[in-house]
């Protein structure tokens, strides 16, 4: 019985560092084309370091925050609502615990045990902790790893900023004349690289996955560049 319990351990575990790596490089990716996006902007109207600067490092802490407080409000909501699906949970089980044990038989049933094995099984869960038992089976929560809205924040925040640095960082170094072309490069260079790992763990081909994020990308480059030159132009 140990290998089985402990195979599906390491199961569980790999799925959530799977999911915490997914959401970082799609951050990442997030704060790439959009930080992209807006200094490339700029650079159609000024080529000025100090306002491109400006413009990069707004987007920046803009962005990061934004992420932070998205996955913060989000993730607390599904803590809410975890934490009150435990609740009526443990309800039921004080005030109907016979009603509760058929139910938990009925649900290792659907999973493929026999009647009979399906009775014990759940006789023994329910003795062992039934509150747990009911929550991974009946809910599919696991009570000692409810969502925690920081870690996704903080998580969200630092990735989006790392993405971001690299836009920011290739508009304002290199020399006036080659600020445009580094910028464009590296960051279409990063969302190669950003669109093979996503689509890798998700067990994708990465061949579409990178095309759709290079061309996104470059898409938003394209556009803001435009509508900054024509800003330009106007004098705006």
């Amino acid at each position: 019985m140990g290998g089985p319990a402990h195979d599906e351990a390491h199961v569980g575990a790999l799925g959530s560092r799977l999911n915490w790596l997914r959401a970082a490089v799609l951050g990442a990716n997030d704060g790439i084309v959009s930080t992209a996006g807006l200094v490339v902007g700029v650079a159609g109207v000024t080529t000025d370091r100090g306002a491109l600067l400006t413009a990069g490092l707004a987007g920046l802490l803009a962005g990061s925050m934004s992420m932070a407080a998205g996955e913060y409000v989000s993730v607390s909501t599904q803590r809410d609502s975890e934490k009150a699906a435990l609740a009526l949970e443990r309800r039921e089980l004080r005030e109907q615990p016979e009603a509760e044990l058929e139910e938990l038989t009925e649900l290792l049933e659907r999973r493929g045990l026999t009647r009979e094995v399906a009775r014990e099984a759940a006789a023994q869960l329910t003795a062992r902790d039934a509150l747990r038992a009911h929550a991974r089976v009946e809910l599919g929560i696991d009570p000692d790893a409810l969502a925690n809205p920081w870690h996704a924040a903080w998580a969200s925040c630092l990735a989006f900023t790392v993405g971001a640095l690299l836009p920011l960082l290739a508009i304002v170094l290199p020399p006036t004349g080659r600020r445009l072309p580094v910028t464009v490069l590296s960051v279409l260079a990063a969302l190669v690289v950003t669109g093979w790992i996503s689509a890798r763990l998700g067990a994708a081909r990465p061949g579409r996955a990178v095309v759709r994020n290079v061309a996104g990308g470059a898409l938003a480059m394209g556009v803001t560049y435009v509508a900054g030159a024509l800003l330009g132009a106007a004098g705006v």
